[in-house]
């Protein structure tokens, strides 16, 4: 009987002590998910920042930075919420200042002519229709030709972008531009050669740079609205160009104009003469 009620006891004790180390565990599970942020979790944000291809400012520094970070943050809030929404709103930001900046500059701070809303709402227009199109070729980018060297993965990355998303890119931009104002569309493709080949070859001159460092520093779902935000100052010169083409164009048709007015004018000189001398 006695060996009985030991064994019970023991028994009793030993579900009684099970019991209490799993509430212990709960307790220290609850105390450390509470904590701000352990080594492990530095670790984990350390690795994060690595893959990104930015690296972390030190705890005083960082102080200093939060408050200028803040809208970035609410900008990657949105972006994971709604990554399409988020990509046309920002395309149609981009494309409404890089034409204000345009016309600013093509009428000296609006001193020599007014703001044409109907640029701006042209720009508008193309921007947010190649916005999402813009995007999803930027992910393609960065999700192909990734090569063991970086460097090799970056030259591929440029190459392909200039050769193929440039020259389309910058067709649809010139001959939307031009038939947006009424333009036939013969006169959109002579739009199209005399400023494409320009512009492409221009781009040589800064997206390279831009391509090597979005691919290296930028997380992919920000890529297009950084070479976007770069692409205000492009989209000025783009605007310029667009501009002097189309300033080209209108002298040549008023000097054809003139010319057949001319050659008209001659044309009744002639029969004037000839019913004279008859």
């Amino acid at each position: 009987m006695s060996a009985l009620n030991f064994a019970g006891r023991s028994t009793l004790r030993q579900l009684h002590q099970s019991v209490q180390r799993n509430i212990l565990r709960r307790h220290q599970a609850r105390y450390e998910s509470s904590k701000p942020n352990t080594q492990k979790g530095s670790r984990n944000a350390s690795s994060l920042a690595t893959r990104a291809g930015r690296f972390l400012l030190p705890a005083s520094a960082q102080a200093w930075v939060e408050p200028f970070m803040r809208p970035f943050q609410g900008y990657a809030a949105m972006q994971r919420r709604s990554p399409l929404l988020t990509q046309f709103e920002s395309s149609l930001i981009i494309y409404f200042l890089g034409d204000l900046s345009a016309q600013s500059v093509s009428s000296g701070a609006f001193e020599t002519a007014a703001y044409e809303p109907s640029r701006g709402l042209r720009a508008l227009i193309i921007g947010g229709i190649s916005s999402i199109p813009s995007y999803k070729w930027f992910m393609f980018l960065g999700n192909h030709f990734n090569y063991a060297s970086h460097t090799l993965s970056l030259a591929v990355k440029i190459v392909i972008n200039q050769s193929v998303f440039t020259p389309i890119f910058n067709t649809y931009f010139f001959g939307m531009q031009s038939l947006l104002t009424g333009s036939t569309l013969a006169e959109a493709k002579q739009r199209v050669i005399d400023t494409v080949p320009v512009s492409w070859k221009n781009s040589w001159k800064v997206w390279p740079a831009v391509t090597a460092f979005s691919f290296t520093f930028i997380l992919p779902q920000y890529r297009n609205v950084f070479a976007g935000v770069i692409a205000i100052g492009w989209q000025t010169y783009l605007s310029w160009l667009n501009k002097t083409a189309e300033a080209m164009e209108s002298g040549k048709e008023s000097g054809n104009k003139a010319a057949s007015q001319q050659e008209k004018g001659k044309a009744e000189g002639r029969e004037m003469k000839a019913g004279a001398k008859a």
